[in-house]
């Protein structure tokens, strides 16, 4: 969290100061648009340290006011409690088996959210903004295990080990999504987004928070 304020202060900070060159310097602000779309590349973290990656597409209906969309995926979110039925199934093998045992647990995140984004009335190539949307993640749950090197994850059952639904499987829930940023437009239509989102995936035993910073890449059109 305190990474995530630090990006934040420092993105604000960046856009006051090149404001406040762009109106002494009277530097030309970017072309009018209709929207953009950009690729975005992140870091995730959280319960878990991983990375991101998507899309994002945004429609202006008022000069200060778009309509976004983004979809992505996160490569790990695994909290504390998939991490700690993990690892007690590998103790329980590790009691019954003479060959080392091993386990790997992670929970990819496939995602895609839609809502408002708000951008002050700030004339130059500096745009802060924040933005709030609804959508769904799917969470997979993928737990693997190896006795003596070999991967037994599908013949559990022949040590007495039945998985079940907290370590196999997938479900989709809502996902609350919050962030702000600032674009920086660096030639005509081209931008660069610095970024900062939060999520809140909404699973039933213990609710998923999310968090990630990152950069986009995209044009205005």
């Amino acid at each position: 969290m305190k990474l995530c304020v630090a990006v934040l202060v420092g993105a604000m900070t960046l856009t006051g100061v090149a404001w406040a060159q762009t109106r002494a310097s009277s530097a030309s602000a970017p072309s009018e648009s209709i929207g953009y779309a950009e690729g975005v590349a992140q870091a995730s973290f959280g319960n878990v340290t991983s990375n991101s990656f998507g899309a994002e597409i945004g429609v202006n209906i008022r000069p200060d006011l778009q309509v976004f969309a983004e979809g992505g995926h996160m490569g790990d979110v695994a909290t504390p409690a998939i991490s700690a039925a993990a690892m007690q199934i590998a103790g329980y093998l590790s009691q019954s088996q003479s060959s080392p045992v091993g386990y790997s647990v992670k929970q990819p995140v496939n995602f895609g959210a839609a809502g408002l984004k708000y951008l002050p009335p700030i004339h130059g190539p500096f745009q802060p903004y924040v933005l709030g949307g609804l959508g769904a993640a799917k969470v997979t749950q993928n737990f693997n295990v190896t006795i003596g090197g070999t991967d037994v994850t599908s013949s559990l059952d022949q040590y007495g080990v039945t998985l079940g639904t907290d370590l196999s499987g997938s479900f989709t829930k809502l996902l609350l999504v919050l962030g702000g940023g600032v674009n920086y437009t660096v030639f005509q239509h081209l931008l660069i987004d610095a970024q900062y989102r939060y999520g809140r995936i909404f699973a039933e035993d213990q609710a998923i928070n999310t968090h990630r910073v990152g950069i986009g890449v995209g044009v205005r059109f």
